[in-house]
């Protein structure tokens, strides 16, 4: 005998999730606006980023000080890479005096050489301003049109209010994932964009899920209440749901812990998004498509035999 599906009432509680869900929204743009925009990293804002490794642990505010003694004030220095690596990435400004190219290695080498650090300049990138705007734009249009995709697919594939449903829980997510980094002011350059595409994909798989399974609980019971169809169908797909999530997240875990500083952000940005996109397939998607069936409910057609049976058992 088949176990019979949980009878969780998720829809109950939906008033407070959307409150919990816009507070979410506002915050992120609340923190935004705070610290001034994002942090841009060096792909967005223009600049220099030079890798520099030591034969000792560097000390980064020595460091500091051996710049800001040299005029130099709007560097910006962080750790890279594990400890023991010994290596620090150093961010420039698009107009720094240091230089570029050649004469920038050899301005660094010598302020670094007088602290007897001995200094190796391991790699040096550099975009300008015009760049990193084209490449913001391209990176807000790549979300902007991967969300778009999603609303017709899912209109075609399901029906207009299940489109609407999951591009905005899509955009949840995304701004949710936003709203981390900016409270938590990190570095957001495009390897975070593709960190939010694959969220959108993730996201958009799990909501999927539950609104197949709506579809065909709404055709199966015609005569029952939205609602209980919504519970019904979350309730069914649950267990897949919780499977999915924890078996991806034990993998992204391990990333963020042990993937090192280059993916740490991309892993930590996907925590994020999963957590977020599991909670936003429950509780946004579910409760935006009731409300849409309320305001504006499809036109009622009429029960063949055999639905009329199955809804009678």
């Amino acid at each position: 005998m088949l176990s019979q599906p949980l009878q969780i009432r998720f829809l109950e509680k939906r008033r407070y999730t959307i409150y919990l869900s816009i507070f979410l929204v506002l915050s992120t743009f609340l923190s935004v606006l705070l610290h001034g925009g994002l942090n841009y990293g060096i792909d967005f804002r223009g600049g220099t980023n030079v890798q520099i490794r030591f034969d000792s642990e560097p000390d980064l505010n020595q460091l500091r000080e051996l710049f800001a003694n040299q005029g130099y004030d709007s560097i910006m220095l962080q750790t890279f890479g594990a400890e023991e690596d010994r290596e620090i990435l150093l961010g420039l400004p698009i107009d720094s005096s240091l230089g570029t190219g050649e004469s920038l290695t050899t301005n660094l080498q010598q302020i670094l050489q007088n602290a007897n650090t001995n200094p190796e300049i391991r790699r040096v990138e550099t975009i300008g301003p015009k760049v990193g705007d084209e490449l913001k734009e391209d990176a807000l249009l790549a979300v902007l049109i991967a969300l778009g995709l999603v609303l017709i697919y899912i209109s075609i594939r399901f029906q207009w209010r299940f489109g609407i449903s999951a591009v905005m829980c899509l955009l949840h997510d995304v701004l949710a994932v936003v709203g981390v980094f900016s409270l938590f002011d990190k570095e957001f350059n495009l390897t975070i964009i593709a960190a939010l595409l694959t969220v959108v994909g993730y996201s958009l798989n799990d909501t999927i899920v539950v609104f197949d399974r709506v579809r065909e609980n709404l055709a199966k019971f015609r005569k029952r209440e939205t609602e209980d169809l919504l519970d019904l169908s979350i309730n069914e797909t649950l267990s897949r749901t919780l499977l999915t999530s924890a078996t991806t997240l034990f993998v992204v875990t391990m990333l963020l812990l042990f993937g090192g500083e280059i993916i740490h952000d991309f892993a930590f940005a996907l925590f994020v998004g999963i957590l977020v996109g599991t909670y936003s397939s429950i509780y946004v998607a579910s409760p935006i498509f009731l409300l849409l069936q309320e305001k504006a409910p499809p036109k009622p057609a009429t029960p063949s035999n055999t639905e009329l049976t199955q809804e009678s058992q």
